[in-house]
């Protein structure tokens, strides 16, 4: 694809027969709810930035995506992009590279230094916010462009929780986290850094916070009791990677098993190989069809020479060995035992099976419920039975993510902000979905997807560099231009050329079209030839 210079095939020119003066139906413009939108946990009206770096105005995406998430140069990088799973061109050939484009804006924005449009004035309400990873850091962003004072306290030594401590460097350079971060001290939001809180009620009432956001990550490991005649030689993954985190150098040996099948236990693998292990190996009691790791952070670790052991279980470590029994799932698809037990060699093993949030600080809080799991229980905005008291990101039950959690700290914000004002938050209808079925793609041709460039496996490690590489701009533009604009007008001039009683009227760059309605005949080839179903038929009223 080239451009979106339009040419409509000459039958569609055509009007059909019986097409006269009295009308039963005319065509209506409308706005459909593109898929990736409606894909995306942080709610980021994607097609609308795309368009703007398609149309070389890449400062004014900028803005545009951070009205909804604050951290593009995080979110381009660690977000698992739902939004591209359900984009319709995939359909076609293959999904935009909407991660890759977002990476491409909030590294220009770093490198400029934009910063947010500043926030209003004061309203003289306070918000705390307990917890300083994507969920608070979204929620305190999203309170101060509302012209709240937030203030958020955190335990750990530095700010980002998971997004420091849980992800790796060589998938997000601390110079970019540091970045995000610095722009949102400017925005005026306080960061209290190495304060636990335990008495929550206690703070509230000592900080005179008029409401409060609780977003503590699940930084508590899970257990398995494994026998074991040294016990040191087992670690959890989390104590692990923030050690690696914090610069330190555990000693782990050249073999080393990895217990678990989900995202922690891929990046725990990494890291061992980049800290020198010969050997890092995965055992999952599931098969790859099952694990809760992203099939691309499988791929990942394979690429670099970790091996993944499915089916199996670990019985025992008896350092340097690792005794493990290979599983069988049964007609429900859950593994069982099979009494037939394998050995692996091992120096470490480091414990990758789940991780719980630390939740009994809010145990004292009076109507604050909890699941069984030790998830509290919210109700559709983000309050607790506490009222005043919302909570988000891995402390509610959700998917564990960066952008699940930066979606819940934007939706709780605008909750909070309404219950700060004793209104009512009501969620607006949603468009239809502009479904593929619905597109009609005879003017889209095949444009390739852009790939960003990649650390080759033998290099990465033997560092903690960044894998994968940005975009230039000529292909982020590119990337961007492939966005079929599904449901919504992008200005392609097709019913204007295709209607035989020039009843389409344009407006404007950015202003798109009507219909005279005295000339229209109703015919329905303006409605037949838009690609992107802009436009609706209906049936005309009297």
């Amino acid at each position: 694809m080239t451009g979106r210079d339009f040419t409509a095939p000459a039958d569609l020119l055509r009007p059909p027969s019986g097409a006269g003066p009295v009308r039963s139906r005319r065509p209506v413009y409308l706005d459909l709810l593109p898929p990736c939108n409606q894909g995306c946990p942080a709610g980021e009206n994607i097609q609308a930035w795309l368009a703007q770096v398609h149309a070389g105005h890449p400062e004014a995406a900028w803005r545009e995506l951070v009205e909804d998430n604050p951290m593009p140069a995080i979110h381009g990088r660690v977000c698992y992009h739902p939004c591209e799973t359900v984009c319709n061109r995939a359909e076609l050939d293959s999904a935009v590279s909407i991660h890759s484009v977002e990476r491409f804006l909030g590294d220009m924005a770093l490198e400029r230094g934009w910063q947010y449009p500043a926030a209003p004035a004061q309203t003289g309400k306070r918000v705390l916010v307990v917890g300083a990873g994507p969920s608070g850091l979204s929620a305190a962003y999203h309170l101060a462009r509302r012209g709240h004072q937030v203030e958020i306290r955190d335990a750990g030594a530095e700010a980002g929780g998971m997004m420091r401590y849980g992800i790796p460097a060589y998938r997000l350079p601390r110079e970019v986290l540091a970045g995000e971060l610095a722009r949102m001290a400017a925005l005026g939001v306080r960061i209290t850094l190495g304060h636990r809180v335990q008495d929550l009620g206690a703070e509230r009432l000592e900080g005179n916070f008029n409401a409060v956001f609780v977003a503590v990550g699940a930084h508590l490991s899970k257990h398995v009791d494994i026998p074991a005649q040294d016990a040191r030689r087992i670690v959890d993954a989390l104590s692990f990677l923030s050690k690696v985190a914090a610069g330190e150098r555990p000693v782990i040996g050249r073999r080393v098993a990895i217990y678990g099948g989900g995202n922690t236990a891929m990046d725990a693998a990494r890291t061992a190989r980049r800290l020198g292990a010969d050997e890092a190996v995965i055992v999952y009691r599931r098969t790859r069809a099952q694990m809760p790791a992203h099939e691309d952070e499988a791929d990942q670790a394979e690429r670099e020479g970790v091996r993944i052991n499915w089916l199996r279980t670990i019985t025992a470590f008896e350092g340097p060995e690792l005794t493990v029994e290979a599983m069988e799932l049964d007609q429900d698809g859950f593994p069982q035992p099979t009494g037939r037990f394998e050995t692996l060699a091992a120096d470490t093993v480091i414990m990758a099976v789940g991780q719980d949030a630390d939740t009994d600080f809010l145990r004292s809080m009076p109507g604050v419920e909890f699941k069984a799991d030790g998830t509290v229980v919210v109700s559709n905005s983000m309050m607790t039975g506490s009222p005043g008291l919302f909570a988000g990101g891995d402390m509610v039950p959700a998917e564990r993510t960066v952008t699940v959690g930066v979606g819940h700290g934007k939706k709780a914000a605008g909750h909070i902000d309404a219950w700060l004002r004793g209104a009512d938050l009501t969620d607006l209808p949603k468009h239809q979905l502009a479904s593929f079925d619905r597109l009609h793609l005879w003017y889209f041709g095949d444009a390739d997807r852009r790939h960003q460039p990649e650390l080759d496996p033998s290099e990465r490690v033997s560092t903690f560099a960044e894998v994968a590489g940005g975009l230039s701009a000529e292909a982020a533009v590119y990337e961007a231009g492939r966005c079929l604009s599904c449901g919504n007008c992008f200005e392609c001039d097709g019913c204007l050329g295709a209607c035989p009683e020039d009843a389409v009227i344009k407006l404007g760059v950015g202003h798109r079209y009507r219909f005279n309605y005295d000339r229209c005949t109703g015919c329905g080839v303006c409605f037949e030839q838009c690609p992107v179903h802009a436009i609706e038929m209906v049936a005309e009223t009297v």
